[in-house]
């Protein structure tokens, strides 16, 4: 029997071209995958997905037009320099506000409306003993965060112990999350990595971390 092969992806939207997307027969569907420090957009009907542990995943979409996107960050926990001593929870906040506002700018951009906007929360788990509750900290700001902005948040799966696995459907909106009993060593590997090279970033206006 002859293989069909799936058609050419959609086309990502400039930027994020250096986004993984792959076709996946399961879902039928190409996956775009959210790795730690990323976050993608689209317009088009394809799966994103990440997993998380003590990091935070806000999955975003305007609930009209269908076009949505997912994000994975991590605020700094470590005082950077003696330079921030005194505002070390003003310099990791404002990491957690550039994540999920360069998001929402991109979804406005290209065709959202603020006030068509829904959010779904995840991850935040305790999966890092040694580091203290870093997914508690994650999850107070982005909680926080959307109330302050007036968002409207539909669902959350924050905080416990387990990693996740979360498939965003941005065309409808549909969430799929799996909790993973163990913890895999290359989520924790990605996770802590991530974590040290935000403890090396300077806090400048110009920052980037995507």
């Amino acid at each position: 029997m002859m293989m069909i092969l799936p058609s050419p992806p959609p086309p990502s939207l400039p930027g994020y071209e250096h986004i993984r997307r792959y076709w996946d027969h399961h879902n039928n569907s190409y996956i775009a995958k959210i790795l730690p420090g990323e976050y993608y957009v689209t317009r088009h009907d394809e799966i994103l997905i990440t997993v998380v542990g003590s990091c935070v995943s806000a999955c975003i979409r305007d609930s009209i037009r269908g076009i949505g996107g997912m994000n994975h960050f991590m605020l700094p926990t470590h005082t950077f320099s003696s330079h921030w001593d005194t505002t070390r929870v003003n310099a990791a906040t404002r990491y957690g506000t550039f994540a999920m506002e360069h998001m929402i700018n991109e979804i406005l951009k290209y065709g959202g409306r603020r006030e068509n906007l829904e959010v779904k929360l995840f991850g935040g788990g305790r999966i890092m003993a040694n580091m203290g509750n870093i997914g508690q900290q994650n999850i107070d700001f982005v909680k926080n965060y959307v109330k302050t902005e007036g968002l409207n948040l539909l669902a959350e799966d924050l905080g416990d112990i387990y990693p996740r696995k979360i498939l965003f459907f941005p065309i409808n909106g549909r969430v799929r999350v799996k909790k993973l009993r163990a913890m895999e060593q290359t989520i924790l590997e990605r996770e802590n990595a991530y974590r040290r090279d935000l403890e090396k970033q300077p806090i400048e206006g110009e920052i980037d971390l995507f």
